[in-house]
């Protein structure tokens, strides 16, 4: 609402937790696709795997060790902003991931590629701002 007066947080976004039948397998996949580094893993075999922040104060992506495999749609993805679709989509595929669809999306001034990782995680990579 504008003018209305900001409350205070509940709470600040820290971490972004996906659910993963193999962690070490997802982390290195979004490690590479997001360029960061893997900062932590928690238990043997490790049941939280975390990624460093793509900058100072983002939140970092973990992935956390799950028994069932992915079913049904994300009801939260990540969006990776890319200057090049082409050549992003290409490097997803090369990591493991997959184009999702046949055509891109194009609404309200942005355009997306959906994709999903090795696990069938979607996420988008939107192009063009």
């Amino acid at each position: 609402m504008a003018g209305s007066r900001k409350s205070e947080p509940v709470g600040r976004l820290r971490w972004i937790q996906v659910d993963s039948v193999d962690p070490e397998r997802s982390a290195a996949f979004w490690a590479e696709a997001l360029g960061v580094e893997v900062v932590a893993r928690l238990g043997e075999p490790p049941q939280f795997i975390n990624l460093a922040a793509v900058e100072p104060g983002a939140p970092q992506v973990c992935f956390q060790r799950v028994p069932e495999s992915k079913a049904g749609k994300n009801r939260v993805h990540l969006d990776l902003h890319v200057e090049d679709v082409e050549t992003a989509s290409a490097r997803i595929a090369a990591l493991g991931g997959r184009r999702r669809d046949d055509h891109d999306f194009h609404e309200h001034g942005y355009s997306w590629r959906r994709m999903a990782d090795p696990e069938g995680n979607e996420f988008c990579l939107v192009y063009g701002l």
